[in-house]
């Protein structure tokens, strides 16, 4: 039977390049995204014209009634689940915390941390073997922020991947002896358009020179990471959080 992964925030940047990467791979593919629907049918069409099965699955994370009628459509439409990437995430424009608002914090947290939960729950729910489930993985995408702490930027989502961080090495844990493993990158300075959602879309460029490899990296370069970590050649890796940042 053909694995099925869902990743979400897949309609670009590290969430697209982990699709592609999956479906060659030989993953069925749920494509989750929020508006671009554009983007998540471009994703979608890359991997069947490739000669992959793969759907576009709309729907907000931080919503528990969206996140569980996507892992029924996903169920649904591509078979049982046997992996989950928890990739979808905010960041919001540059700034110190004295200046940060309770909204700003609460969509921050609400989809970087309430949603990559809800989506491991429904994740856990199918594949653990307390279930009847065969087992499985997630990844779950933090960032080098969880340890940098992103001052003068962003440590509200800096903060948010720390959560994750914890999540993962609690999850892993929980459900070791249930046939799932729980790992997570943490990317470093990647080039995706995250950074223009944080107000400087030139930020790897002014940063690369701190990088002990002297360049930002790519989203293959973080998929490559995410795939690897799904598959038999990493199992017996749990509670791993995997650094993918150019030495920083």
């Amino acid at each position: 039977m053909q694995p099925v992964v869902l990743i979400t925030g897949a309609s670009r940047g590290i969430g697209a390049a982990t699709a592609r990467l999956a479906a060659k791979a030989g993953y069925a593919v749920g494509v989750n995204y929020l508006r671009d629907s554009a983007a998540a049918d471009a994703v979608v069409a890359d991997i069947v014209a490739a000669g992959g099965r793969a759907v576009s699955l709309k729907a907000d994370v931080s919503d528990e009634a969206q996140v569980v009628a996507m892992f029924e459509r996903c169920d649904a439409e591509l078979g049982p689940l046997s992996a989950l990437v928890n990739n979808a995430g905010v960041v919001s424009p540059q700034g110190r915390l004295e200046d940060f608002d309770a909204a700003r914090l609460q969509r921050v947290m609400a989809i970087n941390v309430i949603g990559s939960f809800l989506c491991a729950r429904e994740a856990v729910r199918r594949m653990s073997i307390r279930h009847g489930g065969q087992g499985g993985a997630i990844v779950n995408v933090s960032s080098a922020a969880s340890r940098l702490g992103s001052a003068n930027e962003y440590i509200d989502y800096a903060a948010s991947k720390g959560a994750i961080d914890t999540m993962t090495l609690g999850l892993a844990v929980e459900v070791a002896a249930e046939g799932i493993r729980v790992n997570a990158v943490r990317p470093g300075l990647i080039e995706t358009d995250i950074h223009a959602s944080g107000g400087e879309p030139g930020r790897v460029a002014r940063v690369a020179p701190t990088i002990p490899m002297q360049r930002g990296g790519t989203a293959e370069e973080v998929a490559n990471a995410i795939v690897w970590l799904l598959s038999k050649e990493a199992s017996f890796c749990t509670g791993s959080l995997l650094d993918v940042s150019g030495g920083r």
